[in-house]
């Protein structure tokens, strides 16, 4: 739905992809882990505009599945990425003694 642009949000980054989906044990609920190689402002202004248009996707899963019921979608930034390249450049930026 974002690729296609059924999504239609001005913040909505097209450079954003769900990474995970954690679904609660009843099926009720489920977090939506986004993730994008974009800076983290736009990142968060992504899942922003998923979060107002959740029911709608919910929805739309509904009739794809064809399920009774959809669980209620939360979106949330996945920063790991971002995160990883923070300890990357740390480690690279460290320098070995040869004195020991």
């Amino acid at each position: 739905m974002i690729v296609t642009g059924d999504i239609k949000h001005h913040n909505l980054s097209s450079f954003v992809s769900i990474k995970e989906v954690s679904l609660s044990k009843d099926k009720a609920y489920a977090t939506l882990w986004v993730s994008s190689f974009v800076e983290h402002e736009a990142l968060d202004a992504s899942v922003e505009a998923l979060n107002s248009a959740a029911s709608f996707i919910q929805r739309r899963l509904g009739v794809l599945l064809k399920t009774k019921n959809t669980p209620k979608l939360t979106f949330k930034a996945d920063t790991s990425f971002e995160e990883g390249l923070k300890v990357s450049q740390l480690i690279d930026s460290l320098t070995y003694s040869d004195d020991e």
